[in-house]
């Protein structure tokens, strides 16, 4: 599949509704960002960028079994997924992310995740500034 073909298969994926609208959960989406996308890494997960469409940013969490048991894997996605909603609005339209936690970040407090990541946002362009 050529990069045209990639771009194209993405931009059909099916119309999100309410909240759930912000999360990748479709598994040829997931796929096309993996393949694809661009990557951040730091001490607490990985970041995975790919530009899509205008539509709003969409973030998608993978936790492998690597990671730990399963109550230790939900954990971690109830977490990114807060951070998600939190800092969701200040992104920018028009990008797929993919966040693979790394086991350290269960270890750290929230406010510590949150600058992290909006951190990492911001060295790659895709946050904007907040007006405090």
């Amino acid at each position: 599949m050529n990069g045209a073909q990639a771009r194209e298969d993405f931009f059909a994926m099916s119309k999100p509704q309410g909240e759930r609208s912000i999360f990748l959960r479709a598994s040829r989406d997931i796929e096309t960002v993996k393949r694809h996308g661009r990557r951040v890494s730091t001490a607490l997960f990985n970041l995975l960028t790919y530009r899509m469409n205008d539509a709003p940013s969409r973030v998608g969490i993978i936790v492998g079994r690597r990671f730990g048991n399963a109550v230790r894997r939900n954990r971690a996605k109830r977490v990114f997924r807060a951070l998600v909603r939190q800092c969701h609005q200040d992104l920018i339209p028009g990008q797929a992310l993919l966040i693979f936690p790394k086991r350290e970040a269960l270890t750290q407090a929230h406010g510590d995740l949150m600058r992290m990541l909006e951190m990492s946002l911001r060295r790659v362009h895709l946050i904007r500034p907040r007006s405090d």
